[in-house]
């Protein structure tokens, strides 16, 4: 290489080295996927908590309403009719994956325990993010009243 040659191919180095307009581009693309890893990750347990809160509400009122039954069968039956008539007003959890069981715990507590299988919501179908358990179960328990 002649010295004309690698003078003019030093040059060229300090220029380029000095030049900023593809910088921005650079930044962007480097911090793009760290970008999209935080508004994924925020939309994906936004929603998940979103239907946990929903189960839990939904047992918890279910369990509130049974109290107005006198017997075992009555108030499972008024938990779980509370359930089906309210289920649509939590727009993340569809009726068809949700499953309720009601007992008396012991002589003087009433449980609801409500089951929700979340594994067709659109959470599970978004990239960069770790999904969340599928399978949402909550129990809400009520004490008989005094008597």
């Amino acid at each position: 290489m002649t010295l004309f040659a690698t003078r003019f191919a030093f040059s060229d180095f300090r220029r380029l080295a000095r030049c900023s307009r593809g910088a921005s581009a650079v930044e962007f693309a480097i911090l793009l996927p760290l970008f999209l890893v935080l508004v994924f990750g925020i939309v994906v347990f936004g929603a998940y908590f979103t239907m946990v809160h929903g189960v839990q509400q939904l047992a918890a009122e279910a369990a509130r309403s049974s109290v107005a039954g006198l017997s075992e069968t009555e108030r499972v039956s008024l938990a779980e009719n509370y359930i089906t008539a309210n289920v649509g007003s939590y727009p993340l959890l569809q009726p068809a994956h949700l499953s309720v069981s009601a007992a008396t715990s012991g002589s003087d507590v009433f449980v609801v325990t409500v089951n929700y299988d979340a594994s067709g919501n659109f959470i599970y179908a978004l990239p960069f993010v770790p999904s969340p358990p599928t399978t949402i179960v909550r129990s809400a328990a009520i004490p008989f009243g005094g008597f």
